[in-house]
């Protein structure tokens, strides 16, 4: 199971580059003494390990005593972040701000006040050129206490330029911290539930936005003023599915990081996260051929130092990469030719399974199976479902509900009737107890319910029907959240062509083509 629970200590050293490896034994070599020997004989072992066993550890390391191994761990632990704190200090802004308020605090505890003031400046310049307004409160506070305890005369009028640039970054973090919670909130919100259901969701999603500080951040010029407003404008607008809205401020989020590139490195998580969500917004407006570019732009981005000597950056751009990669055969109806990518994912969410949180698991898990739904294979289809329906309902219940109907639906075209009836009742129950039933999902059951009782011939104007009253609903805001996760409309119009469900998607992407170029 990803991110399953495991030894923290083992975690970390199977996450170590072959470089890394070979700089903590460097490392300890120069500063250890021979009682670390144990310590050195323990990463070994455990970097030999493929899982974690603490008994056969043990019994291949007699040396080792148990009594001995709990503080052995910890000292591992903490000399594994030290060498990498040394090795990696001069790509991380966060790092190496860190080391100069270091030098500060060994100059200022020597006396030497006038110095520690110098690298201090330093440390407010860099920090102010990188957005790193924290640090500049840091570097604040060290240089208040120096110039209350000391007489420096370093400059005039010191106390009142002090006071105002600590007022001016307080207001700052006080709003940066105020709309990274908003956006943090909202995230958190669709991570539990998904797209807004009905009013009530919307009401509760639209209260998010009515916070002062929303106000306050419009005329904001800094970068993470900017950039937490952008997102929270991001997942408002995903959530009450208002795509438009989405589309403008993902594409405010990617424009940001270019015009301050150097974010790009520093915060490149985010920018990995707005591509993503900018592919996204693109793949929910069908801008084919705006999708395929920003798809190439991530894939060279991908091959860039920032991604390739990072492994989270690395494993995020795998993530959303290939999310995208999914939805373009889902978007151009090419769902056999996506089959190909299958096996690649699964031996990546094997290799990343330490790091991958459920719920990108589940993501996957989800689409992989409408590939193979699309493609025509409902057995297979199943097989994935079922990895969501076994899992534990904590989290993206949109996810489990949608799961559960094409599971229900999958059956249906592999016409294992038997299971239906019960399938029918008990699928029903779980939406309806997550508050998941709209009119999209109610006519969908009547449909089912009747259709176990119906000749061939009788099924296809029930199918016409069904379609008649679905297609209009496609355009209401509070029914789309359906047709997201399932594309009920192309299925009902391939089992009354009786082609392929991928060959009416493909013949809608082949037309909307011809009419863009018109």
């Amino acid at each position: 199971m990803p991110n399953r629970s495991t030894d923290t200590l083992f975690q970390l050293v199977q996450s170590l580059e072959r470089s890394e490896k070979r700089n903590f034994k460097l490392y300890m070599t120069r500063n250890s003494g021979s009682g670390d020997l144990k310590v050195i004989q323990l990463f070994d072992a455990l970097d030999k390990m493929k899982e974690y066993d603490e008994e056969q550890l043990l019994v291949k390391n007699p040396s080792i005593q148990k009594q001995q191994l709990s503080n052995l761990k910890a000292h591992l632990y903490r000399e594994i972040l030290v060498s990498l704190r040394l090795l990696n200090q001069e790509e991380n802004i966060d790092l190496e701000l860190h080391e100069q308020l270091d030098f500060a605090r060994l100059l200022y505890n020597k006396g030497l006040y006038l110095q520690s003031l110098k690298i201090l400046d330093r440390i407010k310049e860099l920090a102010r050129s990188n957005h790193q307004v924290t640090y500049q409160l840091q570097a604040l506070f060290l240089e208040k206490k120096i110039e209350s305890l000391h007489i420096t005369r370093s400059m005039q009028d010191r106390a009142d330029r002090l006071s105002a640039e600590v007022n001016e970054v307080n207001q700052r973090l006080e709003l940066i911290s105020t709309l990274s919670n908003l956006s943090l909130q909202l995230y958190s919100w669709y991570i539990k539930h998904g797209i807004a259901r009905n009013e009530e969701d919307t009401a509760a999603v639209d209260a998010f936005l009515n916070h002062p500080a929303i106000d306050q951040a419009k005329d904001a010029k800094e970068f993470y003023e900017r950039l937490y407003l952008y997102q929270c404008y991001c997942w408002h607008a995903f959530i009450t599915q208002n795509f438009l809205g989405y589309y403008r401020y993902c594409q405010k989020w990617v424009d940001l990081f270019e015009s301050t590139p150097r974010m790009i490195e520093i915060e490149t998580a985010h920018y990995i996260k707005g591509m993503h969500n900018l592919l996204g917004a693109h793949f929910d407006l069908r801008n084919f051929q705006k999708f395929n570019d920003t798809i190439l732009l991530f894939e060279k981005f991908m091959q860039t130092p920032v991604i390739q000597q990072n492994r989270n950056n690395l494993i995020q751009t795998f993530i959303y990469l290939n999310i995208s990669k999914l939805n373009k055969h889902f978007m151009e109806g090419t769902f056999s030719e996506g089959l190909e990518l299958v096996p690649y994912i699964e031996e990546k969410l094997d290799e990343f399974e330490l790091y991958l949180d459920r719920h990108r698991v589940l993501v996957f898990y989800y689409k992989i199976a409408s590939l193979y739904f699309g493609s025509g294979d409902a057995d297979r289809s199943i097989d994935y479902l079922n990895k969501i329906i076994n899992w534990k309902v904590d989290l993206r219940t949109d996810l489990q509900c949608y799961a559960r109907l094409l599971h229900l639906i999958a059956h249906y075209e592999l016409g294992n009737f038997s299971l239906l009836e019960y399938l029918l009742k008990s699928v029903y129950r779980f939406m309806y107890k997550m508050q998941n039933l709209s009119t999209v999902e109610e006519e969908i059951f009547g449909f089912l319910r009747k259709s176990f009782r119906l000749s061939p011939e009788q099924l296809r104007p029930q199918f016409e029907t069904l379609l008649a009253t679905l297609k209009p609903l496609e355009k209401s805001r509070l029914e789309s959240r359906a047709f997201m996760y399932l594309d009920i409309i192309s299925w009902l119009e391939s089992k009354i062509s009786n082609v392929p469900v991928q060959t009416i998607i493909r013949k809608k992407y082949l037309a909307a083509l011809k009419k863009a170029a018109l």
